[in-house]
Parts: C-alpha cells; structure tokens; sequence
C-alpha cells in the first residue's frame, strides 16, 4: 500500500482548498483563476473563476496547449497534461498561516509560445522553505490563444491573463500565509518581457525580477500582426474569429507552422516570434517607448541575463555575431532598464550569469533557471549542464537563492546597485 497522503486545508470564501503536505512546504496546484478558457471564451479575455465547493488542489496543473519548444535541445523537455482548461496557479508555502510572508509570483517563458507555471523545472518548493516565502507559478495562455491579434477584438490576453491572476493573488494569498502587499514577480524571457510591459499599465506589485527579458525584440505594430494573424488564420481555414473557436486544437497547431505562415514571419525579418505583445491601441498604447521607459520608475528591480545567451537558439553558436545579438534583444536593454530605474529613483541591481558547464552551450539562454529554483535533479540530462560539477552547482544554487530571496523580502541582494553588475559563475 502507498503511503497516505497528508493533506492541508484553505477555507477560501467560494470553498475549501485542500493541497498537499509535502516535509517542509504544503502545495496548493492547479487552482483555476479564471474560467476555462474554451467555446466562446477562446480568444476573449479572461472571465474569474467561479468554483464552489470543495477544490481537490493535489493533482498537477495541465499547461496550456502548446507545440514543443525549439530549446528543448538544449534544456530538455517536460511532460504535462495539455489543457485549454488551463488558466490555473500553483501555491507553495511554508504553512496557510497568518504569518504574511513576502509573495514571489513566477512567469515562465517560452517566446509566448510554450511552458508552463508549474513543471517540474520550476517547483517552488525548495525556494518557499528556504526563504519563509510564498511561491505562486502561474499558467497563461500562449501562441494564438492567448496573442492573436484581430482588429475589433480583444489582443494581449495572454498578458490578461496574467494580470488576472496577480489579482487573484492579491485577493486570496493571505489565506496562504502571503502578504499581498510584499508582492514581487518574477519572469524569464517572456514572461520577464510580460512584467516590464505590465508596468505601462496598472501594476498590483512593488518589486520585479527579470531575468533575461527579451526588451530588444519590442513589440509588434499592429498592422505587421494583423497581416501575421490573416494569414494564420487563413491557414487554419478560418474567416474570422468565430470559425476559429470552433476549430480542433491540432488544426490552430497545423496553421502555426504552415509554410505560409513561416514565409510571412521570415518576411517581418523582425527575429520575433509568430504571437507576441501587440501595440494594439486599448491594452497596449502607441507610442510605446515613451510608456516603457516610464514604466521603469514603477518598481524596484533585480534585472539581469546569461553571458551566451543566443547559444540555446537552433543555429545559433557562440561567436561574434551571435554574442553581438544577445546583447542587443537581452543584455544591454537589462542595463538600460536598471539604470533608468536608478535615475528615477528606484533601487536597481544588475547580475549576469556566467556559469558554462559546457564550450558548446556555454552559459546559453536557460541556464540560470536551475539554479534560481535549486531543482538541478529535474534538469537531469539537460546538454547545456552536460560536465556541471555537484560540488560547484550547490555553491551556485545558495549563492543565487540567497540574494533572490534576500531581494523578495525587500532588501539589497547583496552588491551595489546598477550600473554594477553583479557575475555568477
């Protein structure tokens, strides 16, 4: 007989959470924010959750439908439960008490086109019991469900998506043992873009990590993702929106990578992905440098990226050219960030992450995410650890966690501020 799993109860006012008692922290997965995003609610914004009841919070959270991803090469892949049911976060305290620890709010990464709040990569586990914190990893959606861009419709909802849930967050976390006015997120690529575009707006947080925010790439001109969206839906054989909610999830798949798509997206020539931020008129204003740089006056920051960052990308190696673009679309905007950040005002810290177990990958795109959670097990097998040495790789882990941890609770990670740039290596 399997060993009986311990369980812990949250009393919510639509219910009761019940989550699992793990040895140090108690995990809460899988708890919809919204409602599932299926029927007339593809493509539209976010609707709030309304369960009643009792919530079976111990089984793992699904990820958004997705195609594999084109880094999974070099960090290797996940297996999930794909789901349009998918607008869901995952909880990781130290005890559902009233203590009011500082709330870190994770945003994976994936070009907007893959990965998940909650995989085994980014378990929050370790990083909540190390520093009597509370971890929330949050699924949004991505590729055309949550980024196509229709005239006269809603755009960005991936990004609304998001947004919903820091609000659920902000509403419920205290009942996790969280302080939602202690409240700092944290993104990669992506989802590190998604929180600098989310401070043009009305943010409900105070602090922000960025690690490798792909700042350079910019948004997409409305009219650039409108010509982009026609010929996607083209491809899936859909004349407008309504067609295209009805449509098989494999069919939206097909026409993502449909030889014409592929053409118009090489055509742009802009080294972005197929569904992005869209200046879009309502959720994104043009012009949108002007709100950027402003938006870095709105919270302290912890901004940073890896040494070889292009090296993960397919065809990509580390050279002149390739190092040259990686500090063009990550590493110098990060700068950039931090020091306009300082000169509003804010308290900025700049870090690279140097480390390159191997001479192919070197300190590639990823890299550092291992570390940040502690959770190298998972990575097992991963090319771009290949020769990482324990010994080193634990240094690393306490190093990093413990200057992220020291930042979440609202104080100095442990270097000077921008323009000083603190190397992990």
């Amino acid at each position: 007989m399997g060993q009986k799993v311990q369980t812990e109860t949250v009393r919510l006012p639509q219910g009761d959470v019940i989550g699992q008692r793990l040895p140090e922290v108690s995990r809460f997965s899988s708890i919809p924010y919204a409602e599932p995003a299926t029927g007339a609610l593809r493509f539209a914004p976010p609707v709030p959750a309304r369960w009643q009841g009792t919530l079976d919070a111990t089984q793992p959270m699904p990820v958004c439908p997705q195609l594999p991803s084109r880094l999974r090469g070099v960090m290797g892949d996940f297996v999930a439960l794909q789901s349009e049911d998918c607008l869901r976060l995952t909880v990781w305290t130290p005890a559902a008490d009233a203590r009011k620890r500082p709330v870190v709010i994770w945003l994976h990464g994936g070009a907007w086109q893959s990965g998940g709040g909650a995989v085994d990569w980014y378990d929050g586990a370790r990083l909540a019991a190390r520093g009597d914190m509370v971890v929330v990893g949050v699924n949004y959606r991505l590729a055309a469900l949550g980024w196509l861009y229709v005239p006269g419709e809603t755009a960005n909802v991936g990004l609304l998506d998001e947004e919903a849930a820091i609000s659920w967050v902000v509403q419920h976390i205290a009942h996790f043992g969280g302080d939602p006015e202690q409240l700092t997120l944290m993104g990669h690529s992506a989802g590190a873009f998604n929180i600098a575009a989310m401070l043009t707006r009305k943010p409900q947080f105070q602090r922000a990590i960025l690690h490798s925010a792909s700042l350079g790439r910019g948004f997409r001109e409305a009219a650039q993702a409108k010509y982009l969206s026609r010929v996607f839906l083209e491809a899936a054989g859909a004349r407008d929106l309504s067609q295209a909610r009805i449509l098989p999830l494999e069919t939206l798949f097909a026409a993502q990578q449909s030889s014409a798509v592929v053409q118009a997206l090489k055509e742009e020539g802009a080294n972005r992905s197929l569904f992005c931020p869209v200046i879009d008129g309502d959720i994104f204003q043009a012009p949108i440098e002007p709100l950027m740089h402003a938006a870095s006056a709105r919270v302290d920051a912890l901004v940073g990226s890896t040494r070889n960052e292009m090296a993960a990308f397919p065809g990509m190696q580390i050279d002149e050219q390739s190092q040259q673009l990686g500090e063009t679309i990550f590493r110098a905007p990060g700068r950039q960030w931090a020091r306009d950040a300082r000169a509003s005002g804010r308290q900025a810290w700049n870090f690279s992450f140097d480390y390159a177990p191997t001479s192919q990958f070197g300190a590639c795109h990823c890299i550092d995410l291992p570390f940040v959670f502690g959770n190298l097990e998972t990575f097992a097998g991963a090319p771009m650890l290949e020769g990482m040495v324990p010994e080193h790789a634990v240094s690393l882990v306490a190093q990093i966690q413990t200057a992220w941890i020291e930042f979440i609770h609202g104080r100095s990670p442990g270097w000077d501020m921008s323009p000083a740039v603190k190397i992990f290596k």
